[in-house]
């Protein structure tokens, strides 16, 4: 398993590869998704969500994940995560090499119905399931456990959701064997006070090593201020999609990751170590426009530049404004 913490402050998770393209008409071919990673890597990603162990029926762009997680574990220093719905695609993802699998259950039962075709208890069974499979094997090849705790902070079929169910669920999946849970706005709902409330619940439910994440949606313009208060709590990884691509299928306007160039700026330029290259990632979004020329691609950083002067954490300066 790969050291990401070693050398830097916050882990910037790139989810565009699983949560952007599932959530476009357009299919990236294989050998683009394999020029993208590998590109990401070279600017500083250390954790690339590659793809989801779904049926290529119903995600027919990503019906190439196995492929592309066995071209991922050929980089060195990345951890590869991908998505499962059930313990059919946990099976497949262990299979295939992944260090990382997330399974997303949506706190609101008619999301996860929607999104899962799955009730709550069904969904426990098939944690069962897979926290077993874990087990079963050998110490050096098992992969990473997240449990992510998606429409945490409403949803855009039940609308609210209360935070002590959110704390109830993060509690049952910590017991039942998961490694991790991740915090998940995947309607894009949630306020800075918000943030810092469930934070603090769920640390104090099952411990802040236990929850380390999270995955913020930009939906109403909240994405990067929820950054800073997850940030000023003590949280230190964030999904992001590059060029803000993603949403999610069965959260209808739930469209929007933060964007990925935005956010390694807007930490490097506090000073936050990240081990990302902005130019480098910058770099990357080109070849994200040209493989997907239909696609509206999102992000201030890239369209206005960098201030003159600039001088990267990254590169050895102390970031924008800091003396």
């Amino acid at each position: 398993m790969v050291d990401l913490m070693s050398d830097i402050d916050v882990l910037i998770s790139e989810v565009g590869p699983r949560d952007g393209l599932q959530s476009i008409e357009s299919i990236m071919t294989s050998e683009a998704k394999r020029d993208w990673i590998k590109a990401e890597s070279a600017a500083g990603v250390r954790e690339i969500e590659v793809g989801s162990f779904v049926p290529p029926k119903i995600l027919p762009q990503l019906a190439d994940t196995a492929e592309i997680v066995s071209f991922a574990n050929s980089i060195p220093n990345l951890q590869v995560a991908a998505l499962v719905p059930n313990f059919k695609g946990a099976e497949n993802a262990i299979n295939a090499g992944v260090d990382k699998i997330t399974l997303p259950l949506s706190i609101s039962e008619s999301h996860s119905i929607a999104n899962l075709r799955k009730t709550h208890q069904q969904v426990f069974e098939e944690i069962d399931k897979i926290v077993n499979l874990i087990i079963s094997l050998p110490k050096d090849k098992r992969p990473h456990f997240e449990g992510s705790l998606s429409t945490a902070f409403g949803c855009t079929i039940e609308g609210k959701v209360e935070q002590k169910k959110v704390v109830r669920i993060a509690e049952k999946l910590i017991k039942m064997g998961c490694d991790e849970v991740g915090l998940a706005d995947t309607t894009g709902y949630a306020n800075p006070y918000q943030i810092k409330s469930m934070i603090n619940d769920i640390w104090s439910a099952v411990g802040s090593d236990k929850m380390m994440g999270i995955h913020l949606h930009n939906t109403r313009g909240q994405g990067l201020a929820n950054v800073i208060a997850s940030l000023e709590i003590g949280l230190t990884t964030f999904d992001s999609s590059l060029g803000g691509l993603g949403g999610c299928p069965f959260a209808p306007g739930a469209s929007g990751n933060i964007v990925t160039e935005d956010l390694v700026f807007l930490l490097d330029s506090m000073g936050v170590k990240t081990g990302i290259d902005i130019d480098k990632l910058i770099e990357v979004r080109s070849h994200l426009s040209k493989s997907l020329p239909k696609e509206e691609l999102y992000g201030f950083v890239p369209e206005s530049g960098l201030p003159k002067g600039y001088i990267q954490v990254n590169s050895g300066g102390r970031g924008w404004g800091i003396n």
